[in-house]
């Protein structure tokens, strides 16, 4: 399956399962005026708790990745309908999950298009980073380096169209 925005969904699918992966995540870039939306995970959460993230969440059985995202900002951020993902725009990286799992998370890249945010527990507070504040933030090395991948593409993007 092919999406509108010119990701060949299956084919992520074919990599990861060719890679050894075990777990696919889904990520999100939610960028708006040229900022990302970031949110701080509860501190009591068990799973890294405290640090800064973009959204995300685990691929359950039988979902594939876009079915996934969605959900996943639904759960995160209180968001429903259909996605329009960024075109051409998807970054990867791998890690060893919080089971020992070979794990494997898809970032991909959308427009905020003003809808409000409304957190999960899971969550306690959001901002907005603008990519050259990302020393500022307390985000993993592989979060930064996603969001500077999706800088990096917008650039791209934006000096094709000029």
């Amino acid at each position: 399956m092919t999406t509108a925005s010119g990701l060949n969904i299956q084919q992520l699918h074919a990599d990861a399962d060719r890679d050894g992966i075990t777990k696919l995540v889904v990520g999100a870039i939610v960028h708006a005026d040229g900022q990302v939306l970031i949110l701080r995970r509860s501190t009591g959460d068990a799973f890294m708790a405290g640090i800064e993230e973009l959204p995300s969440g685990g691929v359950e059985p039988g979902e594939d990745l876009l079915t996934a995202l969605e959900r996943e900002l639904a759960e995160e951020v209180g968001w429903t309908g259909p996605l329009t993902l960024d075109p051409g725009f998807v970054t990867h990286f791998d890690y060893i999950s919080g089971s020992g799992r070979e794990a494997r998370q898809y970032t991909f890249g959308l427009a905020h298009h003003g809808r409000p945010i409304v957190l999960s527990t899971e969550h306690t507070t959001h901002r907005w980073l603008h990519p050259a504040g990302l020393p500022d933030s307390d985000v993993t090395d592989e979060t930064a380096q996603a969001i500077r991948d999706w800088a990096a593409h917008n650039r791209l993007i934006t000096s094709a169209t000029r």
